[in-house]
């Protein structure tokens, strides 16, 4: 199984940015993609998750409708669209995916049992 994550980069506070994550090697789609970050000094945090099946979504607080999470079924990749984006979003963000496994929260990391790269974003004031 592989995670390819894209998308990260350099922005400006209010500006755009969209993280994609491309999963491979299953014949089957996976049961959940989230997206955490850790900024520096910090613990990493949850920031958004969907199930695969029916689409429901979840959030943390402080991204609640600024950030939209959504998944392309047949291309088993997920996408993570960061609008109005806020310094203190600044942080190395990792896709997760949980795939062959049961979700029970959404939001705890260890639902998740593959990982992409970090990606780094950046939100200059």
């Amino acid at each position: 199984v592989q995670l390819q994550a894209s998308g990260g980069g350099l922005v400006q506070a209010g500006g755009s940015l969209r993280l994609s994550c491309a999963a491979s090697g299953r014949t089957y789609n996976p049961n959940a993609i989230a997206y955490f970050r850790q900024a520096p000094g910090r613990e990493r945090e949850f920031v958004a998750s969907i199930a695969w099946s029916g689409g429901h979504t979840f959030y943390t607080d402080s991204v609640k409708g600024r950030f939209t999470i959504s998944r392309d079924n047949p291309k088993n990749t997920g996408y993570l669209q960061m609008d109005a984006l806020k310094p203190e979003d600044t942080a190395v963000y990792y896709c997760a995916v949980a795939w062959g496994r049961p979700v029970s929260s959404y939001t705890d990391p260890k639902d998740y049992n593959y990982w992409g790269q970090g990606t780094l974003v950046t939100v200059s004031s």
